[in-house]
């Protein structure tokens, strides 16, 4: 019975010392498990020293167990933080390099962080990464809204709708509300720098089209003597006629429309030419005409005026050509009446001293001059007057046909007056005036 008792106690102790030795076990894995765990950590947040990690010592393994498990808990809260820091910024990474591939939208769902390396020093290099990607994001942002800018510009100046020609590139680029929102991508750069550059290309093209229709429209003008008031109305195309490229920049100068009012104008002009060439190449030759009279050259004006009919119904002569030809026969015909001012102020001289002379024959004539009769006196004094004029008259002559052979010996042709040679009409009235002089001594001898 002893016996018995005390195997079954030797059992009850053996079951205790197992069930110890389990337990122990236990928490020697526990033990184990933790420190690994602690470890693994501390390597993943690489830094251990802002955890209290207990020391070896001689404390037991409830003991030990207690002393890991705040470092473990602070480790955990270390490691959930840092994980979050990691998936943060990662997340700025992929949506910023989603923004500058073009794929931002398809960028979806959390991101993976490779919990085996979560320290400083990594996640400094990726917040380094992120600031370069942001500045990246900035730069390009900054030169997206410059292409913005510049597209509005070029479409206010071609007249040109920009928000369809914007929303084109990319339909961001139209949201005013956000300037965060807008595409940075290559593709909308790329085609951002293209549209630019075709709208360049077709300032270029409409701005040379407007500068040529303005020279024609000046050169219409200038040949239909067009008045100011007319002029006025195409200012807004003409204003650019000589304009830079670069310098064109007000709303609507190089619209369509403007254009195609300019080409019209011109046609309407054009197709006016002719008739109005008649009128201006006559108004012309009337002012020319004035000249030769003012001066007395002889023309045919009725054949000139023909010629000049025949030359713009025949087409064979541009009207700028027959004007400019025209305005040239007339500085030549002013030239001409320049030249000869000298000589026809003493013509009329000499021919108002003629003029004296018949008259005072014509009184000395008149027996009854002497008669106390009304205005007798006033005929007196023109009688005293127009005898020194006449007694000048030879000195005249003289004087004037030496300046009429100068003036044809320099320009090698005669001196016309009316149709006549002047130095005929001079030689002939000294001739008569010698032929007078000596009937007059026939007439004293006589008597």
């Amino acid at each position: 019975m002893l016996l018995q008792i005390e195997q079954e106690c030797l059992d009850v102790y053996k079951r205790k010392v197992e069930q110890a030795a389990n337990s122990r076990a236990q928490l020697l894995q526990v033990l184990s498990d933790a420190k690994l765990e602690l470890s693994t950590l501390v390597s993943a947040l690489g830094d251990k020293s802002s955890v209290g990690i207990p020391e070896k010592g001689s404390e037991t393994i409830k003991e030990q167990l207690a002393a890991i498990a705040p470092a473990l808990e602070q480790l955990w809260k270390q490691k959930e933080e840092r994980v979050k820091e990691f998936s943060d910024v990662r997340s700025q990474i992929q949506k910023i390099c989603g923004e500058i591939a073009g794929n931002a939208s398809e960028q979806t769902g959390a991101l993976a962080v490779d919990e085996s390396d979560l320290s400083l020093k990594k996640l400094d290099e990726y917040q380094v990464k992120l600031k370069e990607l942001q500045k990246e994001k900035s730069d390009r942002l900054s030169k997206v809204l410059e292409y913005v800018s510049t597209v509005h510009d070029l479409c206010a100046v071609l007249g040109m709708d920009f928000f369809s020609t914007i929303t084109e590139v990319h339909p961001s680029l139209g949201d005013s509300t956000g300037v965060q929102s807008k595409s940075i991508s290559n593709d909308t750069l790329s085609r951002l720098a293209k549209t630019v550059s075709a709208l360049n290309e077709d300032k270029k093209q409409r701005l040379h089209k407007l500068q040529e229709l303005a020279t024609q429209l000046i050169d219409l003008w200038n040949l239909m003597d067009t008045p100011e008031e007319e002029r006025r109305l195409f200012n807004h195309v003409t204003c650019n006629s000589s304009a830079l490229v670069d310098k064109v920049t007000v709303p609507g100068a190089l619209a369509l429309d403007l254009i195609e009012q300019a080409e019209v104008e011109v046609d309407r002009l054009d197709k006016l030419k002719s008739s109005r060439m008649k009128e201006i190449a006559l108004k012309r030759q009337v002012e020319l005409e004035k000249i030769f009279a003012s001066v007395h050259i002889e023309i045919d004006p009725e054949a000139a005026r023909e010629k000049i009919m025949a030359l713009i119904d025949s087409g064979n002569v541009e009207p700028t050509e027959l004007l400019a030809d025209m305005d040239n026969q007339i500085m030549k015909a002013k030239e001409e009446a320049l030249s000869r001012k000298e000589i026809l102020d003493r013509v009329e001289k000499w021919m108002s001293a003629c003029e004296e002379e018949s008259w005072l024959e014509d009184y000395n004539r008149d027996e009854n001059r002497y008669n106390a009769s009304r205005g007798a006196h006033l005929n007196l004094k023109r009688a005293e007057k127009a005898r020194i004029l006449v007694n000048k008259i030879p000195g005249m002559v003289d004087t004037l046909v030496a300046k009429t052979r100068a003036w044809e010996e320099d320009r090698g042709v005669s001196f016309m007056y009316d149709g006549v040679p002047l130095l005929a009409m001079l030689d002939e009235y000294a001739m008569l005036r010698q032929e007078r002089e000596e009937e007059k001594r026939r007439l004293k001898v006589w008597f």
